[in-house]
């Protein structure tokens, strides 16, 4: 098994690149791959902010990704929702860290519109300090 980076899987999803994405195409669909958390949640903010992917194509994108028969990644239920949380309204990164948290009896911030969105998502165990 190989793991792969940020780059790889923006190549991949992009197909920006013809030769990099060609052999991103070799790789992740002819071997079984790695992909962790940080690389998905880089790969989200490059397709956003760079490429301009819009947050639902980039759900799919990585959705898609992930159910690939050769890839394997960190934490698989812990993505599946954060992808959740992100079609219905977060940010992938926020969804992410509080995915991630699923372990703990809430989740502390400062920022009023994670909050306000984890609650639209029906996440209830989001205080802002």
């Amino acid at each position: 098994m190989r793991a792969v980076d940020t780059n790889v899987v923006v190549r991949y999803l992009a197909a920006d690149h013809p030769a990099q994405t060609a052999r991103a195409k070799t790789l992740i669909d002819g071997t079984q791959v790695w992909i962790s958390l940080t690389v998905l949640l880089e790969a989200e903010w490059v397709l956003r902010g760079s490429y301009r992917f819009r947050p639902a194509a980039i759900t799919a994108a990585l959705r898609t990704l992930v159910g690939q028969p050769t890839v394997q990644v960190e934490n698989p239920p812990a993505l599946a929702q954060a992808l959740d949380l992100c079609d219905s309204g977060l940010d992938f990164a926020d969804a992410l860290h509080i995915a991630m948290a699923h372990h703990c009896n809430g989740f502390d911030t400062f920022d009023t519109t994670l909050a306000k969105a984890a609650a639209r998502a029906g996440i209830a165990n989001i205080t802002v300090l």
